[in-house]
């Protein structure tokens, strides 16, 4: 038997054929988790066919701390995914609607935003409104880059900032909550969004699990921080299934453009 053909889902622990796993977009048949896509996976799961152009792929993370393996360990993130950053942004169109689309890789160092990330972020938006176009993101992400310290937590204002503006223009931005989407993405941009989508199960929160259960006073429910909890707090709009999440994007796109 060629262990290729087969993947064990990570929640349930049950064995799937791989072409069936593939075929279900990466969602197990048996217990419906929704297992974590790379950012290119979901382009081609969201944009109309051969309409994506990435931009600002000249933009490529620095040291600025002189942080100890911090190179290394941007080096692993490009090795691994293939990618120069936590992001992945540019022009497409979804059902024939053109948008700005900007979508995070968790496989990058966690996903995590440092100066290159929320600079990609930032012109997202600051393109968007110079061209009027609605923004489209997708948010993978455990927070802040710690080995850029200052300058990381810098980001979540300036594209707080970047939405601000988009807003002003009266322009629609709609983001996709998958999982994780935690800490500083989730306290800026992520959470400004007119609608907001989240994949079934996501983890969605501010401080890790274990850090929330110690600060907290009694017992967390058993869905803390995840999509479903948000959701019942009023902080995410719709929870939708992977398969639904194109056809719910074209739904609201055309939508705001009438």
């Amino acid at each position: 038997m060629n262990a290729e053909q087969w993947v064990q889902c990570a929640k349930c622990k049950k064995i799937l054929f791989r072409n069936d796993f593939e075929r279900a977009l990466k969602v197990c048949s048996h217990c419906g988790h929704h297992h974590r896509l790379r950012a290119r996976e979901r382009i081609a799961l969201t944009a109309d066919p051969d309409t994506f152009v990435e931009t600002d792929t000249d933009l490529v993370a620095d040291n600025p701390l002189d942080f100890p393996d911090y190179p290394d360990k941007l080096a692993k993130g490009w090795q691994t995914t293939g990618e120069q950053e936590a992001i992945l942004t540019g022009k497409a169109q979804i059902g024939g609607v053109p948008v700005v689309l900007g979508v995070m890789d968790f496989a990058f160092m966690g996903g995590s935003m440092g100066s290159v990330v929320g600079e990609k972020v930032t012109r997202c938006f600051e393109r968007a409104v110079d061209e009027r176009l609605p923004v489209v993101m997708f948010c993978a992400s455990g927070g802040a880059r710690m080995q850029e310290g200052l300058i990381s937590l810098m980001q979540m204002a300036k594209t707080t900032a970047a939405v601000s503006r988009h807003h002003r223009a009266h322009l629609p931005y709609l983001a996709v909550f998958t999982d994780p989407t935690m800490a500083g993405v989730l306290a800026s941009f992520a959470s400004l969004a007119d609608v907001i989508l989240a994949e079934p199960g996501a983890l969605v929160g501010f401080a890790g699990q274990r850090v929330a259960a110690q600060a907290s006073v009694g017992k967390t429910p058993p869905n803390f921080q995840t999509a479903e909890f948000q959701y019942e707090h009023g902080m995410i709009d719709l929870i939708v299934p992977r398969r639904q999440v194109r056809p719910t994007l074209v739904y609201l796109l055309e939508m705001f453009q009438s």
